[in-house]
């Protein structure tokens, strides 16, 4: 898998968005976390609230300047919700993502958020090569810090070949249900609505039939159509032992 950007944030405030940033880069494979004099900074904190990160802790990297923490990139993207009034290379989430994955070949690249309560300044932008805007409505356009950071750093995840990781397989993988185990389990909740007496004001052909039609498109497998037909078996036999009168199919 390709190297991960930087991720680099700018003058946080708060121990918990560092600890959630912290958190997300180890969901997303960022293993290089740097910090510009931070409001506050606690490791053991941090690895307090993002539980199982302690190696990423120890290589968090403090910086007086945002030109110190990027002086070895190639590539700086800088996070902004703000529109500019300067021509700026902006691009969306996913676009800037790929654009930083291919650069990464080249040299590091680092993309970078900036305060919770008023993100970066003119100043800090105009250090970063290109600029993204994650698209929101035009009423509430601030984004958390760390769901800022998630969104990037799930897409450069996306960007580096992360969707390819085969989803982990079922614990127990069970045989399709078969044609004759379909049979009776619709034999069965047949028999079960009759003693619910669920057909006296219905046709039973038509809402067999569309019980049919529901259960053939879950695709079940034999262990799920078993566990099916038990309920149906089951109603029955509760009715029976509680003593009601269970109806019958003529």
């Amino acid at each position: 898998m390709p190297d991960a950007p930087i991720l680099v944030l700018v003058q946080p405030q708060d121990i918990v968005n560092i600890a959630a940033a912290v958190r997300i880069a180890k969901n997303f494979g960022i293993e290089d976390l740097r910090l510009v004099q931070p409001q506050v900074f606690d490791p053991w904190r941090i690895e307090g609230i993002a539980h199982n990160t302690a190696d990423l802790v120890d290589r968090i990297r403090l910086f007086d300047t945002l030109d110190e923490a990027v002086a070895d990139c190639g590539l700086v993207v800088g996070l902004t919700a703000r529109a500019r009034a300067a021509k700026r290379s902006v691009q969306r989430p996913r676009a800037a993502a790929q654009a930083m994955i291919e650069r990464l070949a080249e040299a590091p690249v680092a993309m970078v958020a900036g305060r919770e309560d008023k993100g970066l300044t003119n100043a800090e932008l105009d250090r970063c090569h290109l600029l993204v805007t994650i698209p929101t409505t035009r009423e509430y356009s601030s984004l958390n810090l760390a769901q800022a950071v998630a969104i990037m750093g799930y897409e450069t995840w996306l960007a580096r070949g992360g969707e390819e990781q085969p989803v982990k397989p079922p614990r127990h993988e069970a045989d399709p249900a078969l044609n004759a185990q379909l049979e009776m389990l619709f034999r069965d909740w047949e028999t079960a609505l009759w003693s619910i007496e669920f057909f006296k004001t219905r046709q039973t052909d038509m809402v067999m039939r569309s019980l049919r039609e529901i259960l053939y498109r879950a695709r079940m497998d034999g262990r799920e159509a078993a566990l099916i037909r038990a309920m149906g078996i089951e109603v029955r036999r509760y009715l029976e032992r509680k003593g009601v009168n269970v109806g019958e199919k003529p």
